[in-house]
């Protein structure tokens, strides 16, 4: 890899227990390979202070807090409230990870609705972006978002969305997170959207330690792996390879207000 490439990682939860053991080296070999900013997006109210603890002490690190709809049963009202109280902390980036997560039919919609549009509100009134989590449910994400005539943008992470839906986005000042799922050879509609979609609406991620690309051959996926996604975009777009580069990592900080 050329030492020319910087890459930025919009989604990768270093809080999580498969980091612990050796977090700042990690963070050190990826600073070392090119990769200017990590956002470490918040799932839920128990997790935000390790989040804090990790970005505050490396520089590349940056903070979202939110409440992940696939964490419901862990979620209280006043967590909400929490939330709200967290911006006057220290500095955010972004509001998130939330959303809503309609892969499994028996969810509790009326609740992760109840949540996201509370967490919309929270931004806006903060004047920060989001992180958005949606799986079969863009079309009432994007709803949401109109209805709370939300104009702070952000990134929606994993995006695996339509054409169609990715132009709404876009609209509305969002960032699409493309990561491991694109690397595989049979995701044929994501290799269409990231050739298809204009470059400046492209972010890169890992989601490490889940989502880990084809190449992956460790127990778990690092921010490191954020390469190989890079790798299959590259050979997906007409673009040379540092013109992605910089471009999708301006698309990061230009997002995250960074």
């Amino acid at each position: 890899m050329s030492s020319e490439i910087t890459l930025f990682d919009t989604h990768c939860h270093l809080d999580f227990p498969q980091f612990s053991d050796n977090l700042n080296r990690l963070v050190d070999k990826a600073e070392e390979a090119g990769i200017c900013g990590i956002l470490i997006p918040g799932v839920k109210k128990e997790g935000w202070l390790a989040v804090r603890k990790i970005t505050a002490t490396n520089r590349i690190c940056h903070t979202a807090l939110g409440l992940h709809p696939m964490f419901m049963d862990q979620h209280k009202k006043s967590h909400l409230r929490d939330l709200e109280m967290a911006l006057s902390v220290g500095p955010l980036a972004a509001i998130g990870e939330f959303g809503l997560d309609y892969y499994k039919a028996k969810t509790n919609k009326s609740e992760q609705i109840e949540f996201a549009e509370a967490q919309i509100n929270i931004a806006k009134e903060a004047s920060l972006p989001v992180v958005l989590h949606v799986r079969k449910a863009h079309d009432e994400m994007i709803k949401l978002l109109q209805q709370g005539h939300f104009k702070g943008g952000g990134i929606v992470h994993a995006f695996n969305g339509t054409e169609h839906q990715a132009k709404k986005y876009i609209e509305m000042g969002f960032k699409l997170g493309f990561g491991g799922a694109m690397t595989f050879p049979r995701a044929a509609k994501l290799h269409v959207l990231a050739k298809r979609l204009p470059l400046t609406s492209i972010v890169l991620e890992t989601d490490a330690p889940d989502m880990p690309p084809a190449t992956c051959n460790q127990p778990f996926n690092t921010p490191l792996h954020l390469f190989d996604n890079f790798r299959s975009l590259v050979n997906l777009r007409d673009e040379p390879a540092l013109e992605i580069s910089n471009q999708t990592t301006l698309n990061a900080k230009e997002v995250l207000n960074l």
